[in-house]
């Protein structure tokens, strides 16, 4: 994948970001970030608490407000659209933390999630969808009339991926999936987030702390540091990069300049 700048306008960007500026109040959480996610691609963005990962994935969503720059989803600006508005274009946005609705059973989290592309799928085609999400989550089908809030949290987890992808989307943004979650059910995630890749063909956002499992999966990803995009490039080059390697996947530490 070339840098953004060498494909801009270019066919195969289904989102693209370009000089996005963000601010909470007088601070700017994001300071031109760009960045692009070809069509059936993963791309990862890495970076430590506080570099502005989870406010970009607001952004494009639609949940922050945009101070300058641009989000276009298949080259149309998108920039000003609500939330409910991009799932029916086929946008998924999957939250850090789950917020699941605890004191809703599993199948009416799903049934919300679906609430967005009532229009462009009928009931048939979201029964067929959740049956496919049991497929994913076999658990989740044996728990399907509990209540959320009463999950695991890997059980939670799996249900907030279920209910973003109950309406289809081409592209799912995914916040930290593996935050909190024990490192076999981070190898089940990651598990189904390749799958759901692969076999669907969905284009996936991923916002991840854990870098090593991040970019196994991923075809190109940024280092997003201070609200800034540091470093990018194809996942196999990052993993060899030392900046990458020292700051994020735990290799021997760079020698001061």
């Amino acid at each position: 994948m070339k840098p953004i700048w060498e494909r801009r306008n270019n066919i195969d960007a289904l989102l693209s970001v370009e000089n996005l500026v963000v601010a909470y109040g007088a601070v700017e959480a994001l300071k031109g970030v760009s960045l692009e996610i070809p069509v059936g691609d993963v791309v990862a963005v890495l970076g430590a608490n506080g570099a502005g990962k989870t406010t970009l994935l607001k952004t494009i969503s639609g949940l922050m407000p945009i101070k300058s720059g641009s989000v276009r989803l298949m080259g149309d600006d998108i920039g000003k659209y609500q939330p409910f508005k991009l799932a029916g274009l086929g946008m998924s946005h999957i939250p850090e933390g789950r917020k699941v609705f605890a004191t809703l059973t599993v199948e009416e989290n799903l049934n919300i999630g679906a609430w967005g592309v009532r229009k462009q799928l009928n009931p048939r085609q979201i029964q067929e969808t959740k049956e496919w999400i049991f497929t994913l989550f076999p658990i989740l089908k044996t728990r399907r009339r509990q209540l959320a809030g009463t999950l695991s949290g890997g059980e939670q987890q799996m249900l907030a991926i279920g209910r973003g992808l109950i309406c289809k989307p081409k592209i799912l943004l995914l916040d930290e999936p593996s935050l909190g979650l024990a490192p076999i059910l981070v190898q089940e995630i990651f598990k189904v987030i390749k799958q759901i890749h692969e076999e669907e063909k969905v284009s996936i956002l991923l916002v991840e702390q854990n870098a090593r499992k991040a970019l196994s999966i991923a075809d190109y990803g940024y280092i997003l540091e201070t609200g800034k995009i540091v470093i990018n490039g194809p996942a196999v080059e990052l993993k060899e990069n030392e900046h990458v390697k020292a700051a994020y996947l735990g290799g021997a530490r760079l020698k001061p300049q």
